[in-house]
């Protein structure tokens, strides 16, 4: 088991229909229908997938394809925001600096999306590449491509079509099917889960909004400081300690003094570099001002933690 701190863009296997005449072979791409699609496995919570959020035989976390309710502990936490304001935040496991791949289907001019096409996703947990976090890339189409007869990164690169970079962030978990997150959307209403291709086959995830979200001139995943308190101090020679002993928390409650480094109503980034104090700090600690006025120790961390309540 790891061992570590703590702390839509609708986007397709061409199949081909061929018949041979006396001199040559023609190709009908066929549209691929995502909704009887054969589903991908996920699983978040293996010992070669997960960090923090690792299955044990009591710990209860769901199974391999298990539908996920993320507004359950330990998905979600509250905490405080830079001016003290309570928070909330959901917790997508630890994830890499360095985004991955989607693919979004544009018209040649680069701004009409193409209606029917979902998404193709590069990667999803298990691979050794994936991360939550997606850089934009468009597939300029002709006029007459059949939505959803691209299915797969590798038909995307083998078809010639030209891709455009951008500099644009998703923060897009790929999650089991009928998971739910329902306050990343309006309050008790559940989230709609987007479909996507992977490798020919429907895979499900989630979309958090971050405005303005980009890359960083290094192509990075831009990262923000979380000053964090555990039940036990993290102590190298006590396992039960830091993330095992879960976070500290207000007497009778699920409040934590865990706070956030970014500006309330700013959308920088969801993936915080963790810090760690002394719990000793707990009542003191009541904002940035106060949290920053101890010394940390980071974790080593970058966690996926969007923001869904301010």
């Amino acid at each position: 088991m790891k061992k570590l701190f703590l702390v839509p863009f609708m986007i397709g296997l061409i199949t081909v229909s061929c018949s041979k005449d006396d001199s040559n072979e023609t190709k009908n791409p066929i549209a691929k229908n995502i909704e009887t699609a054969e589903k991908v496995s996920v699983d978040r919570f293996s010992e070669d997938v997960g960090h923090l959020q690792v299955r044990t035989a009591t710990n209860g976390l769901p199974k391999a394809n298990e539908a996920v309710d993320f507004d359950k502990q330990p998905f979600i936490t509250k905490g405080l925001g830079r001016s003290g304001v309570k928070v909330e935040y959901y917790n997508f496991d630890i994830q890499p600096v360095i985004p991955i791949p989607i693919y979004a289907f544009f018209k040649e001019d680069g701004v009409t999306r193409i209606e029917g096409q979902n998404n193709v996703v590069s990667a999803i947990p298990g691979d050794a590449k994936y991360s939550d976090f997606w850089l934009v890339q468009k597939v300029l189409v002709p006029d007459n491509y059949v939505p959803n007869s691209i299915t797969s990164e590798a038909e995307v690169l083998a078809s010639k079509y030209k891709v455009v970079a951008t500099e644009d962030l998703v923060n897009c978990p790929v999650v089991p099917f009928g998971s739910t997150a329902a306050k990343s959307d309006v309050a008790g209403v559940p989230s709609k889960l987007i479909l996507g291709w992977y490798k020919g086959k429907a895979v499900a995830y989630f979309n958090f909004p971050e405005p303005g979200f980009k890359v960083s001139s290094e192509g990075l995943v831009p990262i923000s400081p979380i000053y964090v308190m555990f039940n036990v101090d993290p102590s190298s020679d006590n396992p039960a300690s830091g993330p095992a002993s879960g976070f500290m928390y207000e007497t009778g409650t699920l409040q934590s003094h865990n706070v956030l480094g970014t500006p309330e109503g700013v959308a920088l980034t969801p993936l915080w570099d963790v810090r760690v104090l002394s719990n000793v700090n707990f009542d003191k600690v009541v904002d940035l001002k106060t949290a920053l006025s101890f010394p940390s120790e980071k974790a080593n961390a970058n966690v996926n933690c969007p923001v869904i309540r301010l």
